[in-house]
């Protein structure tokens, strides 16, 4: 996923602030990294002591999202996992998505990583460094239930009006099939379109449908007219030739698979386990 660049960024903290826009993150790790050191539990150098930054997008549920006010979801009990075994604390950084592209708040110093359901692509790969693939993913064409469509083959003789989040694989992906989508900031602002009636019909990750629907307005309002299987997977990036943090990123993934908190996470936050989800191949 991805989104315009043009957001502000705001801390999520567990402290309110003087200035700014101060949420409370959801972090379950403890320790404060050796009072005042930068260098976590492995050597793992920190931007700032005490704490893991992590840069990521809001809202996209399930994998984050504000909560009861607190910033919760799959990404984020996953990033707390990573935090815990280096002895630190979480905090969330939202940013515009572009950065996550360049690895700009990466190589800045204000991020210790990032997490924000993003695809693995050769193209982002030229400027962070990917985790192992945590999520296999695909997209979904969800329709208003009054507008006929069955499918996206439907929706293109149709030529309705299609809307994607700005920048995705999704909005990529529909561009590809012919269509010029809508393109709309936010993941929220998808949903509006559809709700508003600017679309009639939206591309755009599956597990964010899947989310949608467990609302009870939005089930009675629209419907899954497909699932698309691009191949995508996700991962969490660092900034290149952080082998340290990239490895502690990767330990965590693979004892969360191994013990079970995945698949605990997984139903949480995603729904039913797919078992295929908990051992990606690398793209």
């Amino acid at each position: 996923m991805t989104t315009f660049s043009g957001r502000r960024t705001r801390v999520l903290a567990a402290t309110t602030a003087a200035a700014g826009l101060v949420l409370v993150a959801a972090c379950t790790s403890s320790g404060n990294g050796g009072s005042g050191s930068k260098t976590a539990a492995g050597g793992v150098q920190l931007v700032k002591a005490g704490q893991l930054t992590t840069c990521t997008h809001l809202p996209y549920p399930p994998f984050q999202s504000e909560i009861d006010g607190k910033v919760q979801g799959f990404d984020v009990s996953m990033i707390d996992l990573v935090a815990k075994d280096l002895g630190v604390k979480q905090q969330i950084l939202d940013t515009p998505f572009e950065n996550f592209k360049t690895g700009a708040f990466l190589n800045s110093g204000e991020c210790d990583l990032a997490a924000a359901g993003m695809t693995i692509t050769a193209e982002r790969k030229k400027n962070v460094d990917f985790s192992d693939p945590y999520f296999d993913a695909t997209q979904a064409l969800l329709v208003d239930k009054n507008s006929g469509i069955t499918s996206l083959a439907d929706a293109k003789a149709k030529k309705v009006k299609l809307g994607a989040q700005a920048q995705t694989t999704g909005e990529d992906y529909a561009k590809k099939q012919g269509f010029d989508p809508v393109s709309f900031e936010s993941s929220d602002a998808v949903l509006n379109g559809l709700r508003t009636g600017q679309v009639k019909a939206v591309v755009i990750d599956y597990p964010v449908v899947q989310s949608w629907l467990k609302d009870k307005a939005n089930a009675n309002a629209f419907k899954l007219a497909g699932q698309i299987n691009t191949g995508e997977q996700y991962g969490f990036t660092v900034k290149k030739g952080n082998t340290k943090l990239l490895a502690a990123v990767n330990k965590a993934i693979k004892n969360a698979k191994a013990d079970g908190t995945y698949k605990k996470l997984y139903e949480k936050w995603i729904g039913p386990y797919n078992a295929a989800a908990a051992s990606p191949s690398a793209s």
